[in-house]
């Protein structure tokens, strides 16, 4: 088909011509970054935290009394017996943060004692002899905590010398991130203090309590039994069973001292429901608003070409009178959408570097990856094609006689 009447007509009707090349521009721009924000708000809220969600469940307790006639060590004890002994209870233990916390905890990890600079920051968890099991981590390397390993918090020494953590299980990425392309097990690292801590295990996945620091991707699991404030009993069960066993446990705690009272108690897949909660709602504002932007261009593409067809009816009708077909007419229109949807969204796939770049300066947002232009484009152009398909279809269906009438 030869487009160089589609461009002379272009030439004389500018004015129509730019609002559509800058509508779609416009709409190429916002909706290439527009999906790329979704894409990454999916794919955080899909990020595997390694445990068995679907089977946990977690009370967080106020600390014991001081004054109480038992200790924090000894209290901690008695409410792990005593949650154990509970119908439907696979497995228990106490842990200072669990994924989907509110808040995490990191520290710094270094390959040697004299080293100036960590080599990176990893989240610690601290748990009891029973963590690995409860949150049913999968180990892919190494072997678990053996139960001599285990110490309370009171016996490390947390800075100088001292006694140190006597053994690690970390995740994957740290391992890699430490060890690349090195088998981890049996090598040893530093964190808290001069003493050098060894890697007994690696686990496939154990997600950060809290991921909203994006720099940060590695967790370790360290045998310490931990009595201070706040701490997490975590307790894994039958999937259908979880709901009745968390009315127990938090029953039987409060049996124990009548006096504290349970500060959090959720299943671990309303926490993570909890958590994702602003990611999904982000998520879901950005697709109505590309809906809706897509409804305007194409409203738009719509009321334009209809206009254009209304003012351009004489030339249709003289075509017709000549011999062109439906089919020339309708295909006339397309192209000529087609072209000018490619000039918006080149200029469109501009103005979205542009305000990626924007983006990446104030908001500290990754660059837009070249992937998502394309998906743009097309989207575009398919929407161009379907916008301006019934306004060509009306023109191609003017009878000549009607349209050549007042010549």
């Amino acid at each position: 088909m030869d487009i160089r009447p589609i461009f002379s007509t272009l030439r004389r009707h500018k004015t129509a011509a730019a609002l559509i090349v800058i509508e779609i521009a416009l709409a190429c721009a916002i909706i290439c970054n527009a999906i790329y924000l979704i894409d990454r708000r999916i794919d955080h809220m899909s990020r595997p935290s390694g445990t068995v969600e679907n089977e946990l469940l977690r009370i967080q307790m106020p600390g014991i009394d001081e004054t109480a006639d038992v200790d924090r060590k000894a209290g901690i004890q008695r409410d792990l017996a005593a949650l154990r002994a509970l119908p439907g209870v696979r497995h228990v233990a106490a842990v200072t943060q669990i994924p989907y916390g509110n808040s995490s905890s990191t520290s710094g990890v270094r390959l040697n004692a004299d080293q100036r600079n960590n080599t990176l920051l990893a989240s610690p968890y601290l748990g009891t002899e029973d963590l690995i099991d409860t949150f049913g981590l999968q180990l892919i390397a190494g072997r678990k905590f053996n139960p001599d390993e285990f110490v309370d918090m009171g016996d490390i020494s947390r800075e100088g010398g001292g006694v140190g953590v006597p053994a690690a299980i970390v995740n994957r990425a740290m391992a890699e991130r430490l060890f690349p392309g090195e088998d981890a097990v049996g090598k040893q690292f530093y964190s808290w203090g001069n003493a050098p801590i060894r890697i007994v295990g690696v686990v496939e996945t154990l997600a950060l309590p809290n991921d909203s620091n994006g720099s940060v991707d590695s967790t370790m699991l360290f045998p310490i039994r931990d009595d201070s404030n706040g701490m997490n009993y975590v307790i894994r069960t039958d999937p259908s069973q979880r709901r009745q066993v968390l009315d127990a446990a938090v029953a039987a705690l409060k049996q124990i001292d009548s006096n504290r009272v349970a500060v959090n108690a959720d299943l671990m897949t309303d926490l993570r429901e909890k958590y994702y909660r602003e990611d999904r709602a982000m998520a879901m504002l950005l697709v109505v608003v590309c809906i809706a932007l897509l409804v305007v261009t194409a409203l738009g593409i719509v009321g334009l070409a209809s206009f254009w067809v209304q003012q351009r009816n004489k030339q249709i009708g003289i075509r017709r009178a000549l011999g062109a077909t439906r089919t020339q007419i309708l295909r006339y229109f397309q192209v000529e959408n087609f072209l000018l949807a490619t000039i918006g969204i080149v200029l469109g796939m501009l103005l979205a570097y542009g305000l990626n770049q924007l983006l990446m300066t104030r908001y500290e947002l990754g660059r837009l990856p070249l992937m998502y232009l394309p998906i743009g484009a097309v989207v575009l152009w398919l929407l161009g094609q379907i916008a301006v398909y019934w306004p060509a279809k009306r023109a191609a269906s003017v009878p000549p006689a009607v349209a050549t009438r007042s010549i």
